[in-house]
């Protein structure tokens, strides 16, 4: 990995600030969940390359320990926020969905609460069937999770986000399906289900669960692929086989490892960061997000700067806001 990348995960995970308040007061469970492991899973990653940056020694062995788990829930947690958010698209453009109530909102909300965060704690706990040993460490990238490669461990680990990004991919296709037939009157369909969403939001927000799943699909068969074709699938005899020397870190020094695994580990470390910003892009530039960034200016001028919002007729009788700085008066010495 090349050491001038490493700001790139820290930039990534500060930026999806920028995407953070329309989901945040709209309360979209889906939404904000890609932005939370979109944010942890990178600046694990952004640590990871500091910490072992030309080094593979045994260190901070809690922090590997608590890391690699949360990196195999991300690998199921962002595909199932995906599909939360194109099953919902899909439920808002149909006509089976005559109107949204606050009740059923929040039976989404905790679906989609389950989805993102009880699943992927369900994999992290089924993980520890196909985990041979404690940690890897790779020079330069860090603590990765230790898999012990067999059948369980592929149906396990691999099978599961491969089948909801397939999934998603679907609803995706029948909620684009849907506005294709209605798409003169998507807007009126929208208001008369009373949902929060816009034609804008929905078009953005099905688009970015697209890409992000055909990319994550592609990145997740191709890391199987070569997983498998690198190294011969094992049969898991019994549990004390498996787990024999449980405690051992294996380490890896870049010199050693060959360069076609070292690619592999470049992409899956680089597909984290440029997802986030492929995110950000998609919602750190729409009309809601400039009107966020025009009212935090407004507040930064009125609150900080103590500016006065001043209204003057400009070209074409446009009325333009100006703002002037209020400085107050030096005391009186009479």
């Amino acid at each position: 990995m090349y050491a001038e990348l490493i700001p790139l995960p820290i930039i990534a995970a500060l930026s999806l600030f920028l995407a953070l308040p329309w989901h945040w007061r709209a309360r979209n469970v889906a939404t904000l969940a890609i932005i939370f492991w979109l944010f942890i899973i990178n600046m694990i990653f952004a640590i990871d390359a500091i910490i072992w940056k030309d080094s593979f020694e045994i260190r901070a062995a809690v922090w590997c320990d608590i890391t690699t788990k949360l990196i195999i829930g991300s690998n199921f947690a962002l595909p199932a926020a995906c599909l939360c958010i194109c099953i919902h698209l899909e439920q808002v453009s149909s006509v089976r969905l005559v109107r949204s109530t606050p009740a059923d909102k929040r039976r989404r909300q905790i679906f989609e609460a389950l989805m993102c965060f009880a699943l992927p704690l369900v994999f992290m706990a089924l993980h520890y069937v196909v985990q041979g040993h404690r940690f890897d460490i790779i020079e330069n990238y860090g603590c990765r999770p230790a898999t012990y490669l067999s059948v369980a461990s592929v149906l396990i680990v691999w099978v599961p986000p491969i089948v909801i990004a397939v999934a998603c991919l679907v609803f995706a296709g029948l909620a684009l399906r849907h506005f294709m037939v209605r798409r003169i009157t998507f807007a009126a369909h929208l208001d008369a289900t009373h949902s929060a969403l816009t034609t804008s939001r929905y078009l953005r927000l099905m688009l970015v669960s697209v890409f992000e799943m055909i990319w994550s699909l592609a990145i997740t068969i191709y890391i199987l692929w070569f997983t498998v074709m690198a190294v011969p699938l094992r049969p898991w005899t019994t549990w004390a086989d498996v787990h024999s020397n449980f405690s051992r870190v294996d380490q890896y020094p870049v010199a050693f490892v060959p360069q076609p695994v070292l690619m592999s580990f470049y992409v899956s470390w680089l597909f984290v960061p440029l997802s986030t910003l492929l995110f950000v892009a998609f919602f750190a530039f729409g009309r809601e997000a400039l009107d966020e960034y025009t009212q935090c200016v407004r507040w930064v001028r009125q609150r900080i700067f103590r500016q006065k919002p001043a209204t003057s007729t400009g070209f074409g009788g446009i009325a333009i806001t100006k703002y002037v700085l209020s400085i107050p008066s030096p005391p009186s010495l009479i």
